[in-house]
């Protein structure tokens, strides 16, 4: 049977021509491009197939194709591909099986486990459905709700005092972070078998008794004033509170948590100190408070796996370090993340340094 005559218009054979030579062009579609190319030169499947380095079929087949179909008859026919060996029943079963209780000895699910009670069903496609509806086994969020009934104006009053405080006033966020340990621990390096080394400190510890640290952060300017005391009592609060405001004649708003230790046995204090008025934020909602923050920042830049013979060599290096915070402190951004909740109490803040 004589094969099917290829004949191409000027604009075929310039696509032809232009698949067969760019460096962009799929690789199988410009080995097409000049199959057809030299067969439309008037060459024999047999020497096309020579030409190309390819298999007598092969040239037969793009001959048929094209003749059938043009230029589109080049391209890949469609494929059914593998049949999909799980479906949307597969996947609500997967979701179900989160709502009951885990095997027993277990406190919750994890991919073999489900893979195990669903016994057709791979662990990695248990992951690949559970990454989709983005679920993570392993993560645990928590929350605190207040129950303040009277939330709303309490923070509404210190997150007015952030951002439009009076005029000429200073404000003020204090709290205390007691019993602060100091640890003994070894420190330096390890050298390995391979030559390198490594910098750490050893697991193991002493301890050398603890101190607690009184601190107050000025909100606009971002400085900090800090006292060490053995307790934190109400009256070294006071005094710590007496070596805050010794500075006369200022306005002064001191924004405080609810410890019984700040709270209306105060009253005589502040009836000698008019100038200066409590902000209490509202229960289980320290996170209003913006020394908080700082005090993450004195523990993760100053204190954590640090070696400490004593509390004043802990004292020292707060010292040391609010110092050296000072010379270039700044305030705090204060934004608030938008968290969806039912609970209109339940809140998260944001403060960037």
């Amino acid at each position: 049977m004589k094969a099917a005559q290829i004949v191409l218009s000027e604009d075929d054979r310039a696509t032809l021509k232009g698949w067969a030579s760019a460096g962009s062009t799929q690789q199988r579609l410009a080995f097409r491009a000049r199959v057809i190319l030299n067969l439309a030169e008037g060459l024999s499947n047999e020497e096309t197939a020579r030409r190309n380095d390819t298999r007598l079929a092969t040239v037969s087949k793009w001959r048929g194709r094209f003749c059938k179909a043009g230029l589109p008859g080049l391209s890949d026919a469609p494929r059914s591909g593998k049949p999909a060996s799980y479906d949307e029943a597969t996947e609500r079963r997967i979701l179900a099986m989160l709502d009951e209780q885990p095997p027993r000895g277990y406190a919750r699910w994890n991919g073999p486990l489900l893979a195990e009670r669903l016994r057709d069903i791979s662990k990695h496609h248990i992951w690949r459905v559970l990454r989709r509806h983005d679920i993570s086994l392993e993560r645990r969020r928590s929350w605190c709700i207040s129950t303040d009934p009277q939330f709303a104006q309490k923070a509404a009053d210190i997150v007015g005092l952030y951002l439009d405080p009076p005029d000429s006033a200073v404000v003020l966020s204090v709290d205390e972070k007691p019993h602060i340990q100091a640890l003994e621990r070894a420190q330096g390096w390890l050298k390995l078998p391979n030559g390198k080394a490594l910098t750490g400190f050893n697991h193991e510890y002493k301890r050398h008794g603890t101190t607690t640290l009184f601190a107050a952060l000025e909100v606009a300017t971002g400085l900090i004033k800090a006292g060490h005391y053995q307790r934190r009592r109400r009256v070294e609060f006071l005094d710590f509170m007496n070596r805050v405001v010794a500075e006369p004649g200022r306005q002064i708003h001191v924004i405080l948590d609810n410890l019984n230790t700040h709270k209306p046995k105060c009253d005589r204090w502040l009836a000698r100190h008019k100038n200066v008025q409590f902000h209490f934020t509202p229960t289980h909602a320290s996170w209003l408070n913006q020394i908080e923050v700082w005090f993450g920042i004195l523990s993760q830049q100053a204190l954590a796996h640090r070696s400490f013979t004593s509390p004043k060599q802990v004292r020292e290096r707060i010292d040391a370090f609010v110092q050296a915070y000072n010379q270039k402190a700044h305030p705090f951004e204060w934004t608030k993340q938008v968290v969806y909740s039912k609970h209109p109490r339940t809140k998260y803040a944001d403060l960037r340094n």
